[in-house]
């Protein structure tokens, strides 16, 4: 193998340029459900480390803990009319190894405890796995 500059190899990109780009615009016009579950995972409150609008290859999850393989997907009534696109993703984001869960954006807003109780519970699930 050949020497790098600083003797790393260099990374490999997660996404492309144009994901990546959205992702910074659309973490500065969240919803209002995005903001009230980030303000109770972020900052390791649960343990782990979560991303908001983190790109993953093509696509853009509301949450994802890269160290614990989990996405947050929050979701509203427009994806009542993509469930096919929002298979594909799901299927995408676990064929890299990532468990995908999805909430209603009604259920933060209303039962954020028994969201929160959701995640770390699926957080569990996948600690068992490994």
């Amino acid at each position: 193998m050949g020497e790098y500059e600083g003797g790393k190899l260099p990374r490999t990109s997660r996404s492309n340029p144009e994901t990546k780009h959205k992702a910074i615009a659309l973490r500065k016009e969240s919803t209002p459900s995005e903001r009230k579950l980030w303000s109770r995972i972020r900052n390791n409150q649960l343990g782990v480390t979560f991303r908001r609008q983190h790109a993953v290859g093509n696509y853009i999850p509301d949450f994802c803990s890269p160290k614990a393989k989990l996405i947050i997907e929050l979701d509203g009534s427009q994806h009542l009319e993509q469930e096919e696109y929002d298979g594909e993703r799901t299927e995408y984001l676990k064929s890299l190894g990532y468990k995908v869960i999805r909430f209603w954006n009604n259920d933060v807003m209303k039962n954020i405890d028994s969201v929160i109780l959701a995640i770390i519970q699926a957080m569990q699930d996948e600690n068992k796995k490994e």
